[in-house]
């Protein structure tokens, strides 16, 4: 049998290559820089048009065809690349002889001459408008319901997160409505739900003829809409809502089976008096609408606290106060409780728990004010700063690990997110020595966005535990998906775990699930040494509480040689948080 031939002729390679790159649709093209000239291979139709004699041939005439809107972006990348920068790779539209755009994918490398001199560039073109088309309807449908083009229920909470915020800090009042089409469950019966689906779409265009351009429309979903209304009073937004039921049902709505009579029933909700956090806000808000239909449908009710409610959300409102002044001034600071080893005591990692100095100097723990701080929407401010005061205690001192809680709300926060990215990029000794945690009833509040922010925390170099494991009712399928690398067992489970054979079970079933994945093991409020060797026994890997050591606001670290403590400068002129500088 003759020997295979492995290799091929010159001309038969040229055919294979043309072949290959008709096949993918691609366009390979050479770039003489010297004389502008471009030479090109593939079929060029399929990009500029079927006319070839108006197939670019030169880089000028070529970039008159680049979208005006992605010319500087493509020159940039090019000027990088020629300087000696990264590789030349950048997507931009291309005009076909049709006039309509193209998004293509280039990729390319210049050749040099002998004193490095650019001389050419060898490079593809490759057609991705359709993939294009379907990243840009995939970011759509994050944002906007499919239906009815309206923020859907994610971009309308974080609308409603921003109108609390703004609110609470300009000390102005606004209003969030819930809006439900009365009775669309029967049209949907009567004439099918593509009918209802349109009844849907011309109560949502009414919507938006009732509104303000600084006002926001949502779909909450199934038959419900949510309205933010900024910088209104009761007055007007009882107003808008008597509106919004007037335009309503002044006309039928037209449809294939013929006009239909529709109605809806309006739930108003006061910010921030009667609430501070979106969450809130919608339920109340959806709780008054209920009001309303029970009352008959189409009319409005309003929201109503008790007078114990209103002196709550008083006091509420002054604790806010004097955490944003402390914030502000400085005056929160870390306290620092040893996670020690559970086979010796030495100390794997600190926690990070905040506290309020007051003005008169009082140490203010955080069970006084961390609740409220979570109603009033401030947890994202608080965990920025700790994350701040965290990352500065790991630059000074090198050999210190530390783990910092966070809230459910700044999980889904994609700013605190960036703000780690963006002080981590290039400090792995930083991200291996910090520990993120997250609550378990947060974690399990929306499993696939903690998934997804797990996995972020992680790719950066960072560990992540679950906190309070066990109060969630985490399974399997949960520690499955969110890939973390610690847990950290409830406290209520360890108190007086000796005495009862109840938490004694859930402890090794606990402990059990968490080996199952590999999990490391935090056993919290460990009191007594009896405790302590209990657990041990049991497996648990790690254990903290006060008997191995209360929160310290000086740790070990800033007593030793070569370290002390420091204010941070503000340019307000402020005093500034406690920190760590060498010495």
């Amino acid at each position: 049998m003759p020997p295979v031939e492995a290799t091929v002729r010159g001309e038969e390679t040229e055919g294979l290559w043309r072949a290959a790159v008709t096949a993918a649709g691609d366009l390979v093209y050479q770039w003489d820089l010297a004389t502008d000239r471009i030479a090109w291979g593939g079929e060029t139709e399929q990009l500029f048009g079927r006319a070839r004699r108006r197939t670019p041939l030169d880089g000028k005439s070529f970039a008159e065809r680049i979208n005006a809107e992605d010319q500087s972006r493509r020159s940039r990348v090019l000027a990088e690349h020629f300087a000696g920068g990264d590789d030349y790779d950048v997507e931009y539209r291309v005009r076909a002889d049709s006039g309509e755009f193209n998004w293509v994918h280039d990729r390319g490398q210049v050749e040099r001459d002998g004193t490095g001199e650019p001389l050419r560039v060898h490079g593809t073109l490759r057609r991705i408008t359709r993939r294009k088309l379907n990243e840009a309807r995939l970011e759509y449908l994050a944002n906007f319901d499919e239906l009815t083009g309206h923020f859907n229920k994610l971009r309308l909470r974080e609308a409603l997160e921003y109108a609390l915020a703004d609110a609470l800090r300009a000390r102005r009042s606004g209003a969030f409505l819930a809006v439900g089409i009365d009775s669309l469950d029967r049209i949907n019966r009567a004439y099918g739900s593509e009918l209802g689906d349109g009844v849907l779409v011309e109560i949502g265009r009414r919507l938006d003829r009732c509104l303000r351009t600084n006002d926001v429309v949502g779909r909450l979903g199934g038959d419900r809409f949510g309205v933010v209304l900024n910088g209104c009073t009761a007055a007007e937004a009882l107003h808008t809502a008597e509106r919004i039921l007037t335009v309503v049902r002044r006309s039928a709505v037209d449809t294939a089976a013929g006009p239909i009579h529709v109605s809806v029933s309006t739930g108003i909700l006061l910010f921030p008096g009667q609430a501070h956090t979106a969450l809130d806000a919608i339920a109340r808000a959806e709780g008054a609408l209920l009001k309303a239909k029970t009352a008959g449908r189409d009319c409005a009710a309003l929201y109503e606290l008790t007078e114990e409610q209103e002196r709550g959300f008083r006091d509420a409102m002054e604790i806010g106060e004097q955490v944003k002044t402390a914030l502000k001034e400085g005056r929160l600071q870390l306290a620092f409780q040893p996670i020690v080893a559970a086979d010796g005591g030495s100390v794997d990692y600190y926690e990070c728990l905040v506290r309020m100095r007051a003005t008169d100097g009082r140490l203010v723990p955080a069970a006084s004010f961390i609740p409220v701080v979570e109603q009033l929407g401030l947890m994202r401010a608080i965990d920025r700063y700790v994350l701040d005061l965290a990352l500065e205690e790991l630059t000074a001192v090198e050999d210190v690990r530390l783990g910092i809680n966070i809230s459910g709300l700044t999980a889904a926060d994609r700013s605190w997110l960036r703000a780690l990215n963006a002080r981590l990029r290039g400090r792995s000794d930083l991200a291996r020595r910090l520990i993120v945690e997250i609550t378990e009833t947060a974690a399990l509040h929306d499993v696939e966005d903690t998934a997804r922010f797990v996995q972020a925390v992680r790719e950066l170099g960072c560990q992540v535990a679950i906190d309070d494991f066990g109060a969630g009712y985490t399974t399997f399928r949960h520690l499955k998906a969110l890939t973390v690398d610690i847990v950290k067992i409830d406290g209520s489970f360890v108190r007086g775990v000796l005495d009862s054979p109840q938490n004694q079970l859930f402890v090794r079933n606990l402990l059990s699930l968490a080996k199952a994945f590999n999990l490391r093991t935090v056993a919290e409020c460990v009191e007594t040494a009896e405790e302590a060797e209990f657990l041990a026994d049991e497996g648990v890997d790690l254990l903290q509480g006060y008997h191995f050591g209360r929160p310290e606001m000086l740790p070990p670290w800033r007593a030793a040689p070569g370290v002390a403590t420091a204010r941070r400068a503000r340019p307000d002129g402020l005093a500034g948080s406690p920190s760590i500088v060498a010495g």
